[in-house]
């Protein structure tokens, strides 16, 4: 493993998709400050940190196992690969797997810290979250990955958030899941849109083949809809303030992608190459404006 750079497993992880994972855990903060739940004390904000630093570690254990399940079961190939690194030997598939333990491992031990700070709820959280991970590959081969995607990006990092900072579960902060995990949602749909020829190939069966190259195109345009029309609805029947409209700043990139997923009839497939890094790059804009909107309101 050594003869490998540090950029080089950093690139193993795939850090450009880390908003999926680190923006449910700074709306939720935002969220709880907004409502004035956060407890008193430096606390508060070591959880927040540790949460950030959790969710980080654990997603890229997910990635690399996800990874090096694809090339075990002939999902990436030489015909059709999304991993080169493995299909090319730049990293064996043992070393991934390693990597992988190591980081599912170091995932964990934080999330004991956590729960020892927090509360007995959070070995469940935790618990299912780290159990849905694990599964993601079998999920995702059985078109459950999407429903698998949602639940871990974005109903269990807005609960669990908020109950590691306050000790509380706080059922109303999953008005935020909706729209934040239907954005994560969208990256995943992308990418296996695009592949839906070479996972057919494989013997695999997700969501995307299921629908077709069509509908897959128009659903992942109304995923770049949802999320904005959550947002605007929770703020009518005023379970957000409205300074969190400023996430409707985020329409200007969702609607770039949505023209792009538009393309379809014209380019097919190919229409949706690069939507899942242009879904994880909204996932950051939209979270980011929401927090700074939730934020500010504590401050009128």
């Amino acid at each position: 493993m050594s003869k490998h750079s540090f950029k080089d497993w950093f690139t193993v992880t795939r850090y450009w998709s880390f908003p999926v994972s680190t923006m449910p855990v700074l709306a939720t903060f935002a969220y709880l400050f907004s409502e004035n739940l956060l407890p008193g004390g430096f606390k508060p904000y070591l959880v927040f940190i540790l949460c950030l630093l959790g969710v980080v570690v654990l997603h890229s254990a997910g990635n690399v196992l996800s990874d090096w399940f694809d090339h075990k079961s002939g999902v990436d190939n030489e015909n059709a690969f999304a991993v080169p690194n493995l299909v090319f030997h730049h990293f064996e598939p043992k070393e991934y797997l390693n990597f992988s333990i190591i980081l599912f491992v170091v995932g964990v031990l934080i999330g004991v810290s956590i729960a020892l700070l927090s509360g007995p709820a959070l070995w469940i959280i935790g618990g299912v979250g780290v159990l849905l991970t694990l599964l993601y590959s079998f999920l995702k081969y059985h078109a459950l990955g999407d429903l698998d995607i949602f639940i871990i990006f974005g109903v269990l990092p807005v609960i669990g958030t908020a109950y590691a900072v306050t000790g509380v579960l706080h059922w109303d902060a999953l008005v935020l899941s909706l729209p934040i995990g239907i954005i994560t949602v969208s990256v995943l749909h992308a990418n296996n849109t695009v592949d839906i020829v070479s996972d057919g190939a494989a013997g695999i069966k997700t969501f995307a083949m299921l629908i077709g190259g069509k509908a897959s195109s128009i659903l992942y345009s109304v995923y770049m809809v949802i999320p904005f029309l959550c947002v605007i609805g929770a703020v009518a029947v005023g379970r957000l303030h409205p300074m969190a409209l400023l996430c409707l700043v985020a329409a200007i990139p969702a609607w770039k992608n949505l023209k792009q997923a538009c393309g379809y009839d014209k380019l097919g497939i190919e229409a949706l190459k690069g939507l899942d890094q242009g879904s994880a790059k909204l996932q950051m804009a939209f979270s980011v404006l929401l927090s700074a909107g939730l934020f500010i309101s504590r401050m009128l």
